[in-house]
């Protein structure tokens, strides 16, 4: 029977990560499912569901030889698929604010003591080196409604960050 696994794969930034990578698990007979790929700072990171018919050590040796000569760091664990069960978010927050330490935890923990179920969070430092902008962009569901989200991030934003919350029109269409 084939499994689901969830491969994090992490290195440093270069052509052909994806395209090596997903070449090996295609050879090697396995089934991608939902990813998250994307450039860090000067890493490449992967995030993908992939189901294979051995265990994870047998997942492990198709992956062995581009893991190796691509300088990559591999990390596998079975999970359940559950694929087609998408959760919409009805709420987009975005944050900026002078960087600076704890802005993420205390926008996170007000928001999530608010109902708000994070789905997607991005983020980024921009500005220089002499005034650096964190700005952060999240997607979530707000289980107890906008107005406590709306609260939170009030008491969450100020000194030196903005915060702004827009409804997601999830009936489109």
């Amino acid at each position: 029977m084939k499994q689901w696994y969830m491969l994090t794969v992490v290195g440093k930034d270069r052509p052909g990560i994806v395209a090596h990578v997903t070449a090996a698990l295609y050879e090697g007979g396995c089934n991608l499912g939902e990813a998250s790929m994307m450039r860090l700072g000067g890493s490449f990171t992967i995030m993908l569901m992939v189901q294979h018919q051995g265990s994870v050590k047998s997942l492990n040796e198709i992956l062995e030889s581009v893991i190796e000569s691509m300088d990559l760091h591999l990390h596998i664990d079975a999970i359940e698929g559950r694929l087609h069960e998408h959760v919409l978010p009805d709420v987009r927050i975005s944050v900026f604010g002078a960087d600076k330490p704890g802005i993420v935890a205390k926008v996170t923990g007000a928001l999530s003591e608010a109902g708000l179920h994070i789905l997607n969070l991005e983020s980024d430092v921009g500005g220089n080196d002499a005034h650096p902008l964190y700005i952060m962009h999240i997607e979530g569901q707000a289980s107890e409604g906008i107005e406590p989200l709306r609260s939170a991030l009030q008491v969450a934003a100020g000194d030196g960050v903005e915060a702004s919350l827009t409804p997601i029109d999830t009936l489109v269409g």
